[in-house]
């Protein structure tokens, strides 16, 4: 039965993980239900609900998930009849985000790994919106624009913000993230804008071609990400000036206002080189400007700033 199968492959997958990740990390899965007519009856099977007792078996502490909504006005989404009693399915317009952490909460014991800590903190009106249990933004196209057609269509990607969020939210920079279904490496370039190492495995070496003609194609774009979060900031400061709402404390490596002590070392990595050691194996630098200007031209490197070759 195919439904047995794919979680029995997976759920080696699982003990792989429990077995690599340090005590206090955390395994976010991104995993959708599906429905199917088996037998003439139609009827929904539950994966999110077999990963959660999988994980728990392993010895994972299960946190609350995030439902991911993902936005679509299709007037062919519904299953069924539609307007007739009984006839019809509820359809499903979201993916589950499970949230799981090996052993107790992380500790950050010395004088460095506390300031790294406060380092990746995020904003607080970020925070407000990622910690929420419900996100709502479109999928990301499934074609894995491979020319020679090898690879399958679909890559069964998901849009860049999910890991962007995920890795800012549980883990700070300098970090090592693992990515154990690589695909078209969305994670590793989530990774890369967020100023952590990143691992990542893929059973099919025909990505690995996707991949680089992702990164020589994006990366440039990565910067925008930090940037991006500064410029939205700056904006919520000025929402706070106009409804004279006061912001208490200040950012000592930008000077701009924040509205928690908790933000006043925070600074945000960007690109500064790429480079590409062995197959495989990209070096990537980051650095931290200041200067609004310098932001700017970091945020748009032309492609010999970028020696991803």
């Amino acid at each position: 039965f195919a439904f047995e199968l794919m979680h029995a492959e997976l759920e080696k997958a699982w003990a792989e993980l429990f077995r690599v990740l340090k005590p206090g990390a955390f395994a976010c899965i991104n995993i959708g239900d599906a429905t199917r007519t088996v037998n003439n009856r139609f009827q929904l099977f539950s994966n999110h609900s077999r990963v959660l007792h999988q994980f728990m078996e392993l010895g994972f502490d299960v946190l609350p998930p995030v439902l991911w909504r993902k936005q679509t006005n299709a007037p062919t989404k519904f299953m069924g009849s539609g307007m007739l009693p009984a006839g019809a399915y509820v359809t499903l317009e979201h993916e589950y985000i499970l949230i799981f952490r090996k052993g107790g909460k992380r500790i950050f014991s010395s004088a460095g790994e506390k300031l790294l800590r406060q380092q990746s903190a995020i904003f607080w009106e970020e925070r407000n919106i990622w910690y929420s249990d419900v996100w709502d933004f479109k999928g990301t196209r499934q074609n894995t624009n491979d020319p020679d057609r090898k690879l399958r269509e679909r890559s069964a990607a998901f849009p860049f913000m999910l890991p962007f969020r995920l890795i800012n939210m549980y883990s700070a920079q300098g970090d090592t993230v693992l990515d154990p279904f690589l695909g078209t490496g969305t994670t590793l370039f989530a990774a890369m804008a967020s100023g952590r190492n990143s691992v990542g495995c893929e059973i099919d070496p025909l990505f690995s071609g996707c991949v680089e003609r992702t990164a020589q194609a994006g990366l440039p774009a990565l910067n925008r990400c930090s940037e991006g979060r500064i410029n939205d900031h700056l904006r919520f400061v000025e929402g706070c000036r106009e409804k004279e709402k006061p912001l208490l404390y200040r950012n000592e490596f930008y000077g701009f206002p924040v509205m928690t002590g908790q933000e006043t070392k925070l600074r945000l990595p960007f690109i500064q080189n790429a480079v590409r050691e062995a197959e495989n194996l990209y070096r990537v630098e980051h650095c931290f400007p200041t200067a609004p200007a310098e932001i700017r031209n970091i945020s748009t490197p032309s492609n010999e700033q970028l020696t991803l070759l």
